[in-house]
């Protein structure tokens, strides 16, 4: 009997692709499901043997994996990508995993069962799972990343330039007359860390300037508040911080208030990511706006390229940042100075 494997080597595309076209075939490119109905005419293939090849239709769901749900900023990234995946007709599966390996496991494995068309992680760690099914598909493999890109990884991704978004925020602080500038990163492990510092780090360099103070955060707002007491307290505390979140800016902020320092009268403090309550903090605060649910929205596209068969090769989608200039950054003292 003529089986579903032998239609999509006479079509010469995978057996997902060949079953797809039989079970969805507005999903798939006119040119290949012309392809594969040929096949299936020629070699006689019945819908007896469709039957019999069930777990290779789409189940109309896909899974989206993050770190931590509690942050507004990946809310605004789901909202995104509920938006596309309802266009497509997808439901989506949303996992929390509290940045635990176990967990992402988990979910990696509900791909692995089927249970879901494709996976769209928003962290940075790749599951074992995921990455066994990058070694046996390579680039058909229906899985996407958000946010955290890492070309390693070897998957397709929607972000912006973190390097490129935190060398412009360094330059302005530079231009308006701050000398000494602190950072409050992120996890050590994470690509935002790293692309960020890279680009701050870039910006000191650039201007001939010392490197900035780092200071560790986790990008929750307690952490920004640890980190924000830990250099206002310094013999020699910067005039401006930089932080890596929003999060860690509002805990700033709030370091700030505690040890009776007006911003940005004497500290200015910037912000990343422009979650909607960082315009209403007080001051509002200059942040770098990412386009959040643009990246959800992007991420579902490329996954539906994925289980269309429009891409062979991963593909990183950056998108545009702006650095939008709130109350809480002002000129540094060098500035004031020369000016009364």
């Amino acid at each position: 009997m003529t089986t579903i494997r032998d239609v999509a080597a006479a079509a010469g595309v995978s057996r997902a692709t060949a079953a797809r076209v039989l079970a969805n075939p507005e999903m798939v490119a006119e040119a290949t499901r012309a392809r594969v109905m040929k096949s299936v005419e020629e070699l006689g293939y019945t819908r007896n043997s469709v039957a019999a090849s069930l777990r290779t239709t789409r189940t109309g769901r896909i899974i989206v994996t993050v770190p931590d749900i509690s942050n507004p900023f990946f809310s605004r990234v789901i909202r995104g990508v509920e938006e596309a995946a309802q266009k497509a007709g997808y439901a989506v599966l949303l996992g929390d995993t509290r940045n635990e390996r176990e967990r992402e496991e988990q979910y990696a494995e509900m791909l692995n069962r089927r249970e879901a068309d494709g996976i769209i992680f928003l962290g940075h760690r790749l599951p074992t799972t995921l990455a066994r099914l990058l070694d046996r598909d390579g680039a058909r493999a229906p899985i996407v990343n958000g946010c955290e890109f890492t070309p390693s990884l070897g998957v397709s991704s929607a972000h912006i330039d973190n390097a490129g978004a935190a060398h412009e925020v360094m330059r302005t602080l530079y231009e308006m007359g701050h000398r000494d500038i602190a950072l409050i990163t992120g996890p050590d492990d994470s690509p935002l860390t790293r692309d960020r510092l890279i680009g701050a780090r870039k910006a000191a360099e650039d201007r001939g300037a010392e490197r900035p103070i780092v200071e560790s955060g986790d990008f929750t707002i307690e952490s920004g508040r640890r980190a924000g007491m830990s250099l206002l307290t310094r013999d020699r505390p910067p005039t401006a911080i930089f932080c890596f979140s929003d999060e860690m800016a509002i805990g700033a902020l709030a370091a700030a208030r505690s040890a009776g320092i007006a911003c940005p009268h004497t500290i200015s403090i910037v912000g990343f990511d422009d979650i909607q309550m960082a315009r209403y903090v007080d001051p509002p605060l200059a942040t770098v706006r990412q386009p959040m649910a643009e990246i959800g929205r992007r991420t579902v596209e490329l996954l539906l390229d994925i289980l269309n068969d429009r891409q062979d090769t991963p593909v990183s989608a950056t998108l545009p940042h702006q650095l939008v200039v709130r109350e809480s950054l002002g000129p540094g003292p060098h500035l004031v100075a020369s000016n009364t």
